[in-house]
């Protein structure tokens, strides 16, 4: 979440009374994320406080793609995941077109959830999330609609292509040798057939509402697409088991993980054995859209680029062989 399009009190007042939600009594930027612009949305209606997320996509997402994120949240949310709703506007559509000086952007508005994004799980946590993880996976069985995952292996060599050594090294001097060692291990050892289904695919702690334990909501499934489910594990552990900066794993965070994961969904013992490979790809994928965003995020931005370097730590630790262990 982030916000990158800014919008006047009349503009935002306009957009939110084409939902039908009432009147607009409160508007906040979000500024945690990097892909799209959000804000915490209070209005009142019939003498009621209600609230909801606004989300204007920005351009890592393909307007043509809606149908598919907001459908699936709705799909979620039907079928007992929680998953945040969809508020339809007057005419009944999900998203709504606004006019900007960049041009058309989509925008969506989605109901709150409550709970708060926890900054330091603990095993019990991370065994909810792991659960919960699971229950989407399932849930999602039976949603008609596939997608392909636009962030998978050859958008990665894209945007580090696009970056360039020489800018890669200017993050980190060792960071290029790193990111042309482990894109051509990927490539050349990627699974392909392991089970697969519709996955989230960004299931970061600040993707996730948390009351105690107990985990009330599975937000922003903007990244969402139809891919190996053992990927999703694998990037759900990445983003959860180890320190922000990516310099300390927690054995305790990754066994509750894989075990509450594992007494929803059990894996397969094919994909116990890649999921060493594909943590390394997860880790991969955060950091060459984190390299790319730290060379090219706009300096006016209400957002702070996020290290690339956390997410090459993840992969040093992933590509040792004597840390295979933690996915037994």
């Amino acid at each position: 979440m982030a916000v990158y399009t800014r919008l006047g009190a009349e503009e935002m007042a306009g957009i939110i009374a084409a939902f039908e939600v009432g009147t607009l009594t409160s508007a906040k930027g979000i500024a945690e994320g990097v892909s799209n612009s959000n804000w915490l949305i209070e209005t009142e209606q019939a003498g009621t406080a209600r609230r909801f997320i606004l989300t204007m996509f920005e351009s890592r997402t393909e307007i043509a793609d809606l149908p598919f994120f907001l459908d699936l949240l709705d799909h979620l949310a039907a079928h007992g995941a929680p998953v945040a709703r969809t508020m339809h506007d007057c005419e009944g559509a999900s998203h709504r077109l606004h006019r900007t000086p960049e041009g058309d952007k989509a925008l969506a508005l989605i109901e709150f959830l409550p709970g708060v994004s926890v900054s330091e799980p603990t095993p019990e946590q991370a065994r909810a999330v792991g659960g919960a993880l699971a229950q989407i996976h399932l849930a999602a069985a039976d949603f008609p609609a596939s997608r392909e995952n636009s962030l998978a292996l050859p958008a990665w060599q894209q945007l580090l292509k696009d970056c360039g050594r020489e800018a890669l090294e200017s993050i980190h001097p060792e960071l290029g040798r790193i990111v042309e060692r482990e894109l051509a291990l990927l490539a050349a050892e990627w699974p392909a057939d392991l089970p697969r289904g519709v996955i989230h695919a960004d299931l970061f702690p600040d993707n996730v509402l948390m009351l105690g334990d107990k985990v009330t909501g599975l937000i922003d499934f903007y990244f969402a697409c139809t891919d190996l489910f053992a990927y999703d594990v694998a990037v759900t552990h990445a983003a959860w088991c180890f320190s922000s900066d990516g310099a300390r794993f927690d054995p305790a965070l990754s066994r509750a993980l894989l075990e509450g994961y594992a007494a929803v969904r059990p894996l397969s013992e094919v994909e116990c054995a890649a999921l060493p490979l594909l943590a390394r790809g997860a880790a991969m994928r955060f950091l060459a859209t984190r390299a790319y965003d730290w060379l090219n995020t706009p300096a006016d931005a209400l957002v702070t680029p996020k290290d690339p370097m956390a997410f090459a730590r993840r992969l040093d630790f992933y590509a040792n062989p004597e840390n295979a262990g933690v996915f037994a």
